[in-house]
């Protein structure tokens, strides 16, 4: 039996922390903590088919299927951004790619992100969350071959 919480456990734990803080300020803070603290992507990574396209920073992404979860590893030159993404690879990473494709990901909402970022930041973000569910999908297509 897999030791790894549900998606939606895992939202929920990232809105309960976000509650704590009352101010904007106080919550990019905590995004660029978060970011801090997500392990650099080896440089053989960061080249221009694993950049994604959307973002006006530079975001490398990359994923793997490891047995019947996918994981997920990317790095930004952006502090934001490297939280923005942490975030989401907490969200998703060892997760099968179904549960990948089906979650909603409205923690997003819930924690305000979407109003307090710039449109070109919130863009990238989506970027990052269609590119991850691209990929859930790539792997569900090769394990149901694979049945």
């Amino acid at each position: 039996m897999s030791d790894t919480k549900p998606i939606t456990e895992i939202e929920e734990e990232i809105v309960d922390e976000f509650s704590l803080f009352d101010s904007w300020d106080e919550k990019y803070e905590y995004i660029i903590d978060m970011g801090k603290k997500l392990k650099p992507l080896d440089d053989v990574f960061k080249k221009d088919e694993n950049k994604i396209k959307g973002c006006q920073s530079t975001v490398w992404m990359v994923s793997e299927l490891q047995g019947d979860k996918v994981i997920y590893k990317a790095e930004s030159d952006a502090v934001i951004v490297k939280g923005l993404v942490s975030m989401l690879i907490r969200v998703l990473s060892n997760h099968t790619p179904q549960e990948i494709i089906e979650a909603k990901l409205d923690f997003i909402d819930r924690i305000g992100m979407k109003q307090h970022l710039a449109q070109t930041r919130s863009n990238g973000l989506l970027s990052m969350v269609k590119q991850m569910k691209l990929d859930a999908t790539v792997y569900l297509a090769q394990l149901s071959t694979k049945n």
